[in-house]
């Protein structure tokens, strides 16, 4: 059950998440101290009824009947805009959807459902036209395939607005959740000498020119690619640190088309020194998802709500993310086990058989279906892990786990790391890595190594799981992937 503290006022929208009545104190200071206009946000919260207030923003419908006129003002700071009343119709003249608005009024209680203010205009004036005929944003539903068409445009919808500031709460949820917890950020490259996951799906780096297919005759006189992940840089970094974390852009040259894969991404990544089994880091992953879904049900319930109002499965997960009950835990051969049973009954494209990696229907029957809810599995074959994962005492399996949630499926994975030098060197040897292109790596397990672990969450799919969006693309700003990179 969610504890009592998490049941607080009904949201507006008839959503039934719980919200927090504390969201205000996330609010910056007065923001005209600074010089700054106040946001529709300000205004509607702390704004006294009968005042004079100021708004600025965009127009998103305009309604002009005989006697009275109505428009609604949105800045992207609330997930609905606020109405505007023109008792004379006369001062609509020239408000299109798409304007740029400034709008001098009074603050009144709206008898409206689902708003609680609204402006009695006095003086209207318009900062940058739009033209009506070519607006393609207008008050109906838009599929998210048409919103990507118009990206330079998408952010005024109320879904990429929503998506947009669910991203900015949710990354201040994992910054503070870190901080808390005392872990040092670090900037990890983007331009690397090294694939981490030694998949080969990277950007390789040369400069414009460039007539030599000698690497050794290029800018960086080697071989270089846009990182895909930070993990061996804040390996270094642990080294010296007990705790670090990292929130950089990841990049991978994968061909795919689906909703799952984009070629830039953002990813969460931490490793931890001294830490001597994967109980610590399940635990770890565990309210590091927790803490940051409360953060969002603390700080952008509206936003939730809008996604979970009609999903009842999604508010249920969400509901279900926010509380400190475990995540189930499973190995690896019992997931195999469940999956070959309910093999048996309804047929996978892929069957199910130990010693081969997890296929996507695998991990979305675990996770929607058997145990419908987060899931941990465990202890991996070596043969379908990178090479860095701490072997198990077994011979077999190393010492690793993936988290599979509904929605996204995998939501990330991480491990304990090998920290013995000749394990290490000789596993890298064995698979034909370049010769001395880790070895600053696997010195680090020469100078006073430790037994740590980590792991690497994608943030688009945390972001995913919790508005219920089928793909990555609808969730990133600007998404790049195989044959597309506009603006």
């Amino acid at each position: 059950m969610l504890s009592a503290s998490l049941f607080r006022t009904p949201l507006r929208c008839g959503c039934r998440l719980p919200t927090c009545t504390r969201w205000l104190s996330s609010v910056s200071k007065d923001s005209t101290k600074l010089g700054l206009v106040p946001t529709l946000q300000r205004i509607i919260k702390t704004g006294a009824l009968g005042s004079e207030v100021t708004v600025s923003g965009w127009v998103r419908s305009v309604r002009i009947q005989k006697r009275i006129a109505f428009a609604e003002v949105s800045d992207g700071s609330t997930l609905r805009g606020i109405q505007i009343i023109m008792d004379d119709p006369h001062m609509a003249a020239g408000l299109t959807t798409g304007c740029s608005v400034e709008i001098k009024g009074l603050l009144t209680e709206s008898p409206g459902r689902g708003q609680s203010k609204e402006i009695q205009a006095k003086n209207i004036s318009i900062i940058g036209g739009s033209d009506p005929e070519t607006y393609p944003l207008q008050k109906k539903h838009h599929s998210m395939e048409f919103l990507r068409e118009i990206g330079y445009l998408r952010p005024r919808s109320q879904t990429i607005g929503a998506v947009a500031r669910l991203r900015s709460h949710a990354e201040m949820g994992l910054h503070r959740f870190f901080n808390e917890n005392e872990f040092v950020r670090v900037h990890t490259p983007a331009i690397t000498a090294n694939d981490c996951e030694g998949g080969g799906e990277t950007f390789q780096l040369t400069t414009p020119g460039s007539e030599s297919t000698d690497p050794a005759s290029d800018f960086f006189g080697k071989r270089v690619n846009l990182t895909v992940s930070g993990q061996l840089h804040l390996e270094i970094y642990n080294n010296a640190f007990k705790r670090v974390y990292n929130f950089n852009q990841a990049f991978r040259a994968e061909p795919s088309q689906t909703g799952r894969h984009l070629s830039e991404f953002w990813m969460v990544e931490a490793e931890c020194a001294f830490i001597h089994s994967l109980d610590p880091l399940l635990g770890l992953v565990e309210q590091m998802v927790q803490s940051t879904t409360r953060h969002l049900l603390d700080n952008a319930g509206n936003e939730l709500g809008f996604f979970t109002q009609k999903n009842e499965a999604l508010a249920s997960l969400v509901q279900r993310v926010a509380t400190n009950e475990p995540f189930a835990r499973i190995t690896y051969t019992e997931a195999i086990d469940i999956l070959q049973k309910a093999d048996a009954l309804q047929k996978f494209v892929f069957s199910p058989r130990w010693g081969q990696d997890l296929q996507s229907e695998h991990e979305r029957y675990l996770a929607t279906k058997h145990f419908n809810g987060p899931i941990f599995v465990t202890d991996y074959p070596a043969e379908v892990k990178p090479f860095y994962m701490l072997p198990n005492t077994d011979g077999k399996t190393v010492a690793c786990m993936d988290l599979l949630v509904p929605g996204p499926c995998e939501l990330l994975g991480g491990s304990l790391r090998e920290h013995d030098f000749e394990r290490i060197s000789h596993k890298i040897r064995s698979l034909g890595i370049e010769e001395g292109s880790l070895d600053w790596y696997t010195s680090l397990r020469k100078y006073g190594s430790v037994p740590h672990g980590g792991f690497g969450m994608g943030f688009e799919r945390y972001i995913q799981m919790v508005t219920g969006l089928e793909s990555v693309r609808d969730i990133i700003p600007f998404p790049r992937h195989a044959g597309r990179c506009f603006y």
